[in-house]
């Protein structure tokens, strides 16, 4: 058999299937490293301990397969010392188990550190659905299957994973995924949740931009232009919010043609470009511009594409828009452009999705807190503390961001203290691998 992590996703699926269906790899708090659920599951645990980019002594990564879909499912916990792993499902095509496994890695990580500088009792998780060959996930009938076993699965999980919505999962696919577990966020409002976190997302980044370009003397964001890359949910919000900010031109780019035609319709008159792009084409990357802000996918920031950049700035809303988030940090730096990091300016989905838990208010004072410019933990000061932190160490600005994050993930919930590995734990001696749970 060919190594695990060289398989496609739907071939390590029937491997798992033929094997009783779940598989996990766990690290204990102050272990040496994560340690496999079966011995054939071994190799996957050793490629974690040897991987020193993606690997952060995550607690858990949970696998499992729809027992009607035969989808692959992973549950991505990096910490839950501050609180249960929250953090949304990405439903996605991989080539390979090793590009599952590395965004379901890299985002949890992310979530961990989002929360602990948005200053919420949440841990860092994240779900991945591996979008199967084919056609059936434009099915409704098939997804809300989909969504349904991914929900129970979350279930099984005992609440150590709460999930949420995500790219290629919809405010109707958070649905189904309710009707199999209470442990989930961003559900529709008719059922009791906050729905689509897109526009608290896009505010936050708007506000984030704003610090970065007082921080750096540039002034407001009035008259400014912002280049986009991607031009989905969230960035559609952007282009509203900067408006009403007095940008002075917006670009934005995306594959989706009939999206363009949409955000054209809606912008006509105002100074919004809309560009149609096939896939593969960077070249927003390289618009000059006040503020660059990726918004797609991640990985976007890397050695082919940092030498184009035309702009002082950049603070977009993708996750984890470095590809290598030390060696490409530093090559900005080296650029004298001046990069706020994802999880410090797309905080706000997040919280969002966190306050929900709690119930609704109005005008919720917990959610418009975050942009307070006089607290100290809103995004205005935590992106200005993390530039100050840069320049002030000498670090790069993505150091800065998680050396303040990191910190806070190791204060454990004020009431519950570490109670996510006592639930992984619990669900480990009860034979969750076993399929007992």
């Amino acid at each position: 058999m060919s190594r695990l992590i060289d398989l496609s996703p739907e071939d390590f699926a029937a491997e798992l299937r033929g094997r009783g269906g779940r598989g996990c790899l766990v690290t204990a708090p102050g272990s040496d490293g994560a340690v496999a659920s079966a011995p054939w599951l071994q190799e996957l645990a050793d490629f974690l301990n040897t991987d020193e980019r993606d690997y952060h002594a995550h607690e858990g990564v949970f696998l499992a397969v729809g027992p009607e879909t035969g989808a692959l499912f992973g549950a991505f916990l990096h910490s839950t010392v501050r609180g249960q792993g929250q953090g949304g499902l990405r439903n996605w095509p991989y080539e390979r188990l090793e590009g599952f496994l590395r965004d379901g890695l890299r985002l949890s990580l992310g979530m961990s550190r989002k929360s602990a500088l948005a200053q919420l009792w949440w841990g860092g998780g994240k779900g991945v659905i591996a979008r199967p060959p084919g056609d059936d996930w434009r099915d409704p009938a098939w997804r809300r299957a989909l969504y349904r076993e991914y929900g129970a699965f979350t279930t099984s999980l005992r609440g150590v994973y709460v999930t949420a919505e995500d790219v290629g999962t919809s405010p109707a696919d958070m649905a189904a995924v309710f009707e199999t577990t209470r442990h989930a966020t961003c559900v529709p409002a008719e059922i009791g949740g906050s729905g689509n976190p897109s526009g608290a997302t896009a505010r936050g980044v708007v506000c984030a931009m704003e610090a970065a370009l007082d921080a750096t003397g540039k002034g407001s964001i009035e008259g400014k232009t912002v280049a986009i890359q991607g031009a989905g949910n969230v960035a559609g919000f952007m282009i509203e919010d900067l408006l009403e900010k007095g940008v002075g031109r917006v670009i934005a780019s995306d594959i989706d043609v009939a999206r363009c035609e949409e955000l054209r319709g809606i912008h006509e008159g105002r100074p919004v470009e809309i560009r149609a792009v096939v896939r593969g084409d960077d070249s927003i990357l390289a618009e000059p511009c006040d503020v660059l802000a990726p918004s797609a996918l991640g990985g976007v920031l890397n050695p082919d594409t940092i030498p184009r950049i035309n702009a002082p700035i950049v603070c977009g809303a993708a996750n984890n828009q470095l590809l290598d988030d030390q060696r490409d940090d530093a090559a900005l730096a080296e650029r004298g452009i001046v990069y706020v990091p994802d999880f410090v300016a797309n905080r706000m989905g997040i919280v969002n999705c966190a306050n929900e838990a709690y119930g609704f208010v109005p005008r919720d004072p917990a959610f418009e807190r975050h942009f307070d410019r006089e607290w100290d933990g809103s995004i205005f000061a935590t992106t200005k503390k993390v530039l100050e932190t840069s320049r002030d160490g000498g670090v790069t600005t993505s150091d800065a961001a998680n050396i303040l994050a990191d910190e806070a993930c190791t204060v454990a919930h004020p009431i519950w203290g570490h109670r996510g590995w006592q639930i992984i734990e619990g669900v480990l001696a009860d034979g969750w691998a076993e399929g007992r749970v």
